[in-house]
């Protein structure tokens, strides 16, 4: 690939996490030739999902990763004397304290058919086969003509979702196998059909209950390819920046979500469920009438607090939830705004920021269901994905398992010119984005990070049992002792194309104080229970079954300044990894301001334009002129299709 690759462009972006995506595509759309690169064999970096034996096998990588040794110095020879060159990292170093357990029981009679198995109990080796680290990360084609791309699949592929002009909300559990269809032109299908399929469940699958009888680990290999693992947890606000930018540049139609179906509170030992909509008010048995007045009149004053400053203004100072106080809320609604609507802690804000929270949550209710927050069906994985097909519609060249030795730096302007890539080509360039986890240690001596503690566990059923089991939650349990911070609990079931059926995928994330197992360890030992073979297989358990936990800790670059970066060219931009926050707002934001210094004036991911619209070159003249008559037909039909997407409540069930 590397040979057919043009020697010029005049974009390269270096790691295909959420922000260069975004980047990538906005830069493509603006008429840049983009050439988007990652060493990794499957795209997101650090926002990726993996299938069950895609994640051991992501694991085994990080855990033999080690500094790799030029095999020919080549492309040391090609740096010339009035140039010097900034040498990237080999070895991510950005996920550390790797711990696995097994709790499901290991049936030794039954055959293991997925690569990747883990014997039963901690193991801090995993064994997998590294071509799989990346089962459900891929590109998606689409039916378009894309020959300009070229790209490189895993050998195994989540499906795609249909193509759909709106963002999709899927209140119904999905009863089909959908349709996939691939280019020709751009991506060779290497797996088979009847393996691509098996990640798609039926309507057997979604309309029957969980059985009863015991998961053993062998099944969940075997099931393997029904999970989709996020690295990192998130959320979609349904007022947020990301679903403005989905439904802007219509790349929402290359992804399907689910609403959130309601919001957990842990208190006093107990989980329950917390009314957020005015109706749940109103219906909850868990607050007085009294109390349920006092709550619907201070939300209503959270919507419109900014236009009541003498209310709040001298409380500045203070923190959200000594502000409450003064509120004459009782201490259960004091817990409820805190932890389950603003989802903050005691000290976390203060009092301004606490009602800016209150009002973002409130503003998203209703939008697309009863609470603020949607999640994209096959994980959050899918996104980056989205907006790499994107960049390649208009014209973006993909390759994985691409290295890049190196940048190039001319001594006198100090601007950054070309790279030089693992088979010594040199591709020139304007612009360079580069994902912080490739800068050597050289480039970040002086860079302090903080860390997230990431825990992924599969449980057998849900932490609140209802009469469905087809629930989504978020659920916030708030630290116990000083210094520590909440956890934020995410529940997917398997009508999310996350994980089997009978199993439900739960994540758990906050900003690290210690190793993930020991920030998360105590949460997980509230809400859930160690799967043991001794168990009555109809005895009722109070808690879920814990069948499998993994702990790990990610680094947080978010917050880190240009400026700490040692001695980086100016049109040399850096793109940091997931940041802890529950939204996507910090790589929008980020996307964004970057995509303006490197195409200023330019509209940020414009809609696409209609097909009908488009000229092509040598047209006559005739053809010309009579664009004239067909741009005020599509432009009078783009109101009526942004007056959808902006009022999906009208459309949603």
């Amino acid at each position: 690939m590397a040979d057919t690759l043009p020697s010029e462009f005049d974009v390269i972006v270096i790691g295909t996490g959420l922000p260069e995506s975004i980047i990538a595509a906005a830069c493509s759309r603006s008429g840049q030739r983009v050439l988007h690169v990652d060493s990794r064999s499957y795209y997101g970096g650090n926002w990726a999902s993996f299938s069950f034996s895609g994640i051991l096998s992501w694991l085994k990588e990080y855990q033999e990763n080690s500094d790799v040794v030029n095999e020919s110095p080549a492309w040391q020879e090609q740096i010339l004397e009035n140039e010097e060159a900034i040498v990237l990292s080999r070895k991510d170093k950005t996920i550390q304290h790797v711990e696995v357990f097994c709790y499901a029981s290991q049936d030794l009679h039954e055959d293991v058919e997925e690569a990747g198995a883990l014997q039963k109990n901690h193991a801090s080796v995993i064994s997998g086969s590294p071509t799989e680290a990346a089962h459900s990360a891929y590109l998606p084609s689409e039916d378009e003509s894309l020959c300009t791309v070229s790209c490189e699949m895993p050998t195994e592929q989540t499906p795609s979702s249909d193509l759909e002009p709106a963002l999709e909300i899927n209140d119904v559990e999905v009863t089909g196998e959908k349709e996939k269809r691939y280019d020709d032109k751009t991506c060779v299908k290497s797996a088979s059909e009847e393996e691509t399929s098996e990640n798609v469940p039926t309507a057997e699958d979604t309309a029957l209950p969980p059985k009863k009888n015991r998961i053993t680990y062998s099944q969940i290999i075997k099931e393997g390819r029904r999970f989709n693992i996020d690295l990192v947890s998130k959320l979609l606000y349904s007022r947020g920046l990301l679903i403005d930018l989905l439904i802007k540049s219509n790349v929402s139609r290359y992804a399907e979500f689910k609403n959130i179906t309601r919001i957990l509170v842990f208190r006093e030992g107990r989980v329950e469920q917390v009314p957020c909509s005015r109706a749940d008010v109103f219906n909850s048995k868990q607050l007085t009438m009294v109390e349920k007045r006092m709550l619907m009149k201070f939300l209503t004053f959270c919507m419109e607090y900014e236009k009541h400053p003498d209310e709040y203004k001298a409380y500045e100072e203070i923190t959200f939830s000594e502000y409450l106080k003064t509120q004459k809320l009782t201490p259960n609604l004091r817990y409820f705004v805190l932890h389950s609507i603003a989802m903050t802690s005691e000290t976390a804000c203060n009092t301004v920021d606490g009602l800016k929270a209150t009002k973002n949550f409130l503003r998203c209710l209703g939008r697309y269901g009863n609470t603020p927050f949607l999640f994209p069906l096959y994980g959050q994985g899918e996104l980056p994905q989205c907006f790499c097909r994107m960049c390649a519609v208009f014209g973006g060249i993909y390759c994985l398992r691409h290295s890049v030795q190196c940048l190039v730096v001319d001594k006198e302007s100090r601007k950054c010119k070309a790279i030089i890539d693992q088979f010594g080509q040199r591709i020139i360039s304007k612009h360079f984005l580069v994902e912080d986890s490739y800068f050597s240690e050289n480039t970040c001596s002086h860079v302090q990070y903080r860390q997230i503690s990431r825990s992924v566990l599969i449980t057998d059923r849900s932490v609140l049992k209802m009469d469905s089991d087809q629930q989504i939650s978020i659920l916030t349990v708030p630290g116990e002792e000083p210094g520590t911070f909440a956890v934020r609990v995410i529940e997917l079931c398997p009508s999310t194309m996350t994980c089997m059926k009978g199993t439900y995928l739960v994540h758990l994330t906050c900003t690290s104080s210690k190793t993930a197992r020991e920030d998360l360890e105590p949460v997980v030992q509230k809400l859930f229970t160690p799967y043991t073979e001794t168990e009555i297989e109809n005895e009722e358990v109070e808690k879920p079954r814990l069948l499998w936990a993994l702990y790990f800790n990610m680094r947080d670059s978010s917050d880190v300044s240009r400026n700490s970066y040692n001695d980086l060219p100016s049109n040399v931009y850096v793109c940091s990894g997931p940041d802890c926050g529950l939204g996507n707002d910090n790589a929008v934001k980020q996307a964004e301001t970057l995509f303006q210094l490197i195409c200023p004036n330019e509209d940020f991911c414009p809609p696409p334009p209609n097909p009908e619209d488009i000229i092509i070159d040598g047209d006559s003249l005739q053809s010309e002129t009579s664009e004239f008559s067909v741009i005020p037909e599509a432009n009078s039909e783009t109101p009526k299709e942004s007056t959808s997407l902006g009022n999906p409540e009208e459309a949603s069930q």
